[in-house]
């Protein structure tokens, strides 16, 4: 259980650096995108983990009351001018998150990237970006550099890949869904009621 605790502890930690180092005003922006959405559509995209967190993040918003789809599903309708993209992706550099991006602005909606890398193109692309700090899998280490670390004696994280980026994505979006909530006048009653009735 040695190495399942101190994973445990990092992405904690990583976590809370993470919440504390946002943007206020990256994050009030994005706030007030999504609140003038709600008569729009919203589409949220990722690949991988960051799917998942996309997704998850898609379900609360349809639990508020929002029109929103994930990207890729087959009953996503045509987008139009003024909706709304959320493209989640910890590298910036996810070809298909690009493209999606690319063809976003072309028809004129609002493209929100969440990203480590607001200096990657997708953060270059998009209309905001909300940086959300964590290890993706383009942090691995050159040979080289993680020798030079091990010599100076720092150490490598625990967490695989891009686990740290989409847990850190994931709590900061939970954690918007509240904001929301409070800012909507909407109670967990209200999601409830949204929430799906066939499973």
């Amino acid at each position: 259980m040695k190495w399942l605790k101190a994973a445990a502890e990092e992405i904690i930690s990583g976590i809370k650096r993470a919440i504390d180092e946002l943007n206020p005003d990256e994050v009030e922006r994005f706030i007030q995108l999504l609140l003038g959405a709600r008569d729009k559509k919203i589409f949220v995209i990722g690949m991988g983990r960051s799917g998942f967190v996309g997704r998850a993040f898609a379900l609360r918003l349809m639990n508020l009351g929002f029109n929103v789809y994930f990207l890729g599903e087959t009953i996503t309708p045509a987008a139009g001018k003024g909706d709304l993209l959320i493209a989640i992706s910890g590298t910036g550099t996810t070809k298909i998150v690009l493209t999606a991006s690319a063809a976003a602005k072309e028809i004129g909606a609002t493209v929100v990237a969440i990203t480590s890398f607001p200096e990657s193109p997708l953060g270059q692309m998009a209309d905001l970006t909300v940086t959300v700090r964590g290890r993706t899998k383009a942090g691995w280490p050159k040979e080289e550099d993680y020798l030079a670390r091990q010599l100076m004696g720092e150490k490598e994280p625990l967490t695989p890949l891009g686990s740290i980026f989409e847990n850190n994505c994931m709590v900061f979006l939970d954690s918007l869904i509240v904001e929301l909530m409070h800012r909507m006048g909407s109670t967990e009653e209200d999601l409830r009621r949204r929430h799906a009735t066939i499973e």
